[in-house]
């Protein structure tokens, strides 16, 4: 089925900048005005002019909760200051927020993943955990679970030499130093998920503040310049960045994807 992303719009300009990034990656768009908004969510995804709707606050926080509440991905757009946007319109949008031609870009070519609903349902990475020998699970869309061991019938506690997943994403078998191999699945990460109460990763936030401040340093960025790409404000950075404030993991893939690296680069360290 081929994506297709609304664009709420009443403005040429800024509508042709989109599809034109969107028709890059065949990604379909239609334009919609603000005023019927009704008729934007039977997309996937809807790109939000915030500017040019002239929306006030709370006519923002309800624009975009509702194309949330329906089942669409939102994409805010703005064109003043990022940083005036409320931290509940950026978490609303999972950090989809642009402004830019480099932004448009960087979105419309990450939309097919993003937009896709059914990526909470596949693995996208699974390894031993960077504190104790749990396994850590994390989902398409950004979920994580710490698994304790044993994992299955099978596990018998020895160290794991190998993690495989399936090519469905649906499993991953971890090859023992025994010779023994044990099986997870997707259910099985979810179910130990909702027992944890929790999506966050229980890891040293002093440790993953100096990986990510050596990532961003590595790639040329200040901490205003993440904290423009993320829609984060940089306060907020530099509190991860000193290890006084472990962010959840949606929140690390924004700034992995800002930095321009994979959340596991972020999360497996090269000595590892």
């Amino acid at each position: 089925m081929t994506l297709s992303v609304t664009l709420l719009t009443e403005r040429e300009r800024l509508a042709q900048r989109w599809q034109q990034a969107l028709a890059k990656h065949g990604i379909e768009s239609q334009v919609v005005a603000p005023s019927d908004l009704a008729s934007a969510v039977g997309n996937r995804a809807v790109v939000i002019d915030v500017d040019g709707a002239h929306l006030d606050a709370d006519d923002l926080l309800s624009t975009i909760g509702y194309v949330r509440a329906s089942g669409a991905l939102p994409i805010a757009h703005v064109d003043r200051d990022r940083d005036a946007l409320e931290d509940v319109v950026v978490e609303l949008c999972h950090g989809l927020v642009t402004s830019d031609d480099r932004d448009v870009a960087q979105v419309a070519a990450a939309l097919s993943r993003r937009a896709d609903r059914h990526r909470r349902l596949r693995f996208e990475f699974v390894t031993v955990s960077p504190v104790g020998d749990d396994v850590l699970a994390i989902l398409g869309n950004g979920d994580s679970s710490l698994l304790r061991r044993p994992i299955d019938a099978s596990d018998d506690g020895s160290e794991i030499v190998s993690i495989n997943i399936d090519p469905s994403a649906t499993k991953a078998t971890l090859l023992l130093k025994s010779g023994a191999s044990a099986q997870l699945t997707v259910a099985a990460a979810q179910a130990s998920d909702m027992s944890n109460g929790s999506a966050d990763i229980a890891i040293d936030g002093e440790k993953l503040g100096a990986r990510l401040r050596e990532l961003r340093l590595a790639a040329g960025l200040t901490q205003a310049e993440l904290a423009r790409r993320t829609g984060i404000h940089r306060p907020n950075i530099a509190r991860v960045e000193a290890g006084r404030h472990t962010p959840s993991l949606e929140t690390l893939a924004r700034i992995a994807n800002a930095i321009g690296v994979s959340t596991t680069h972020v999360l497996v360290s090269r000595e590892s």
